[in-house]
């Protein structure tokens, strides 16, 4: 038997208010020296009220910049420039800041807390950052966070797309999941058991109740933080992402202006939940009770675009295997596209 140690965050706040108390936080983890790593265009009364709440627990901000690009580069220039004082990492904003500070926290060896002021997908609470290398897009080894720090009021207010693409990075996790099984029947691919069921049972939490409240908020939150942790759980990205993914990758490559990811990721899971012949209608339910159909009708997808991200997809992770490896499926994508109804008006 093979033991098994995984990392997974000791605080974790989901509440409004929370920010606010972000320096209780760092002075009872004696944390008194931090380095905050901010979004580019953050509001500043978010950015005056983290500031404020350090100050009042006396914890020195020894080391303050605004993330300009989620590249490997900036990320080694951050490192290079933190003095060697600092105590942890504060990652406060969107997925970019929260990136970098993930991967310079897996450099430095120092606590970080994620502080995501919207909740787009999971990458906030994950053992990987997406970074540009050289250009390309990697998803590179990170440090999972210390401390998960979210002001659901704050999230709550972020933009209704942010919503939506959390909401569709969070219900990948259905067709990731069966891809996963899949791999073991025909390949004996490793499952691990709990990762895969902390990944599901988190997103039918989220289905229960669709609503955009606080209470909705928390569970997606919840949701998408779990996701997160059942990749550390089980050393690899299978519970979160399979064929939904490879096709928004695929994507990110073919369209010269490439969506949020969660809004991919969300189309190509009811596209490939049908191909799975697996819980198409809970996801679909669940797009109409967000309004994730709405606002994908007020920026619609290129058809021919996602046909030829759909016939990609296969080749983007050799050996990864998924349903679309069983056999070539684009006539069936094909089909789907030019016959479901609820897809009127998403892919033009």
């Amino acid at each position: 038997m093979k033991n098994t140690s995984v990392e997974i965050p000791t605080l974790v706040r989901l509440k409004p208010g929370a920010l606010d108390r972000l320096g209780l936080y760092c002075r009872r983890a004696e944390l008194p020296r931090v380095a905050l790593l901010t979004s580019q265009g953050l509001p500043a009364v978010i950015l005056d009220r983290a500031q404020a709440s350090l100050a009042a627990e006396r914890i020195e901000i020894a080391h303050r910049c605004e993330v300009e690009s989620s590249s490997y580069e900036h990320a080694q220039a951050i490192f290079q420039s933190l003095p060697t004082n600092t105590c942890a990492l504060l990652g406060l904003g969107g997925g970019k800041a929260l990136d970098v500070a993930k991967y310079v926290s897996f450099q430095t060896r120092l606590p970080y807390f994620a502080v995501p002021t919207s909740l787009s997908n999971d990458g906030f609470c994950s053992p990987q950052s997406s970074l540009t290398l050289r250009g390309r897009r990697r998803s590179l080894p990170s440090a999972m966070p210390y401390g998960v720090v979210v002001d659901t009021e704050i999230c709550l207010n972020a933009p209704h797309v942010l919503w939506c693409a959390g909401i569709g990075d969070s219900v990948a996790k259905i067709t990731a999941v069966f891809d996963w099984k899949l791999a073991f029947h025909a390949r004996g691919t490793s499952v691990n058991d709990f990762a895969a069921l902390l990944s599901d049972a988190t997103v039918f939490q989220l289905m229960a109740n669709p609503r955009r409240d606080l209470q909705g908020i928390h569970l997606l939150a919840t949701a998408l933080m779990l996701n997160g942790i059942a990749m550390e759980v089980a050393g690899s990205s299978r519970p979160a992402s399979g064929s939904e993914h490879l096709i928004s990758h695929a994507l990110d490559g073919i369209n010269p202006r490439p969506r949020l990811h969660g809004l991919q990721v969300g189309v190509a899971t009811y596209l490939v939940s049908q191909l799975q012949h697996h819980r198409t209608e809970s996801i679909a339910a669940l797009f109409g009770a967000t309004g994730f159909w709405e606002e994908i009708r007020r920026d619609p997808f290129s058809k021919a675009d996602w046909v030829a991200a759909f016939r990609a997809a296969p080749g983007i992770k050799p050996g990864f295997y998924t349903v679309l490896s069983e056999r070539d499926y684009t006539d069936d994508l094909l089909r789907i596209v030019e016959t479901d109804p609820r897809l009127e008006g998403l892919l033009i």
